[in-house]
């Protein structure tokens, strides 16, 4: 998995005990969301903020992680599963970020994203997939 970059005021929210009445890493839904321009850690909240989702045939937009939490010793760790995405009839528009987000909020608070380096281009019945290697986040 490339290396993440929390959202900034996922971090201020988590230290506060604000994050859309406090985070609950075993029971909210976390998804995933793909985009081509950069999210900015320090400006995105919610997911309304991030750039446009690629367009094209069998792009259902966010998909879940079906995230589970574990405590140990003071630190939570909070893992999911692979997701992924296929293109249908029509080619995708490139994509290179991928979002975290909290869906179980409303607002869709953001989390963390991912930067491919690249952008990654789908056709017709290509696909892409989210590898969760280790775990999406720690917190201690």
């Amino acid at each position: 998995m490339v290396a993440a970059t929390k959202f900034q005021s996922f971090v201020t929210a988590v230290a506060a005990g604000t994050h859309v009445n406090c985070l609950n890493a075993d029971s909210d839904t976390l998804k995933v969301v793909l985009s081509l321009a950069a999210p900015s850690a320090s400006a995105d909240l919610l997911l309304a903020d991030l750039p446009a989702a690629p367009t094209g045939t069998g792009y259902p937009g966010s998909n879940d992680v079906a995230n589970a939490a574990t405590t140990s010793g003071g630190t939570i760790t909070v893992d999911g599963s692979n997701v992924t995405w296929t293109a249908g009839a029509a080619d995708w528009t490139d994509f290179r970020y991928v979002s975290l987000y909290n869906s179980t909020a409303a607002s869709g608070p953001l989390i963390m994203f991912w930067d491919y380096g690249s952008t990654v281009s789908l056709g017709n019945g290509e696909t892409f997939t989210f590898n969760i290697t280790t775990n999406l986040f720690t917190i201690s």
